[in-house]
């Protein structure tokens, strides 16, 4: 990945995080970041 590429990428996730904020009032990412926290409890939990 050059670095063009990864400025696009970056630009893209943080405008939809921005889009999100602004239409769902943080909703979606409220939602990933627990499921994340979830499967982090669930990975631990098998170590």
């Amino acid at each position: 990945m050059n670095t063009q590429i990864a400025i696009v990428l970056g630009l893209v996730i943080l405008s939809l995080l921005c889009l999100d904020g602004f239409l769902n009032q943080w909703d979606a990412l409220v939602f990933l970041l627990r499921k994340f926290a979830a499967l982090t409890e669930w990975l631990a939990f098998w170590r």
